[in-house]
């Protein structure tokens, strides 16, 4: 799933919204990285309604022009959880990867015992330190 429909699904968690307000939610739960323009908006909300995840809850016309508002669907529900549950899982195995690569050694300098990344074991060798 991309991030837009993520966010678009997750605006709509605490309950229906119509296109102005998720944009404006989709932006808050993305800390600003989420902006959706009306025409992408519209095309994720006609595309995650026709994939069953959304339903149009109300629809009525304001100074002539149509106002929608949108509701998850107990499928968009489960689409929302299941795709979070997905980062997670993905957001641990990076985490796990950047720890092993971090800590590559143990090294005594100086009479101290450091824990060092690779990085800085190479740098104490080039130097000749002991390692």
């Amino acid at each position: 799933m991309r991030e837009p429909a993520y966010f678009v699904l997750a605006s709509l968690q605490d309950g229906p919204l119509h296109g102005y307000g998720i944009i404006e939610r989709a932006a808050e739960l993305s800390g600003g990285r989420v902006r959706l323009a009306t025409g992408a908006l519209y095309s994720a909300l006609d595309r995650l309604t026709r994939q069953g995840y959304l339903r149009l809850v109300c629809e009525k016309t304001v100074a002539g022009r149509e106002h929608r508002a949108y509701g998850l669907t107990g499928a968009g529900l489960t689409a929302l959880h299941a795709e979070a549950e997905r980062m997670e899982q993905a957001s641990q195995v990076a985490s796990a990867a950047g720890r092993r690569a971090a800590v590559g050694s143990i090294v005594v300098v100086g009479g101290r015992v450091r824990v060092v990344s690779k990085a800085a074991r190479r740098d104490f060798r080039s130097r000749g330190e002991q390692s």
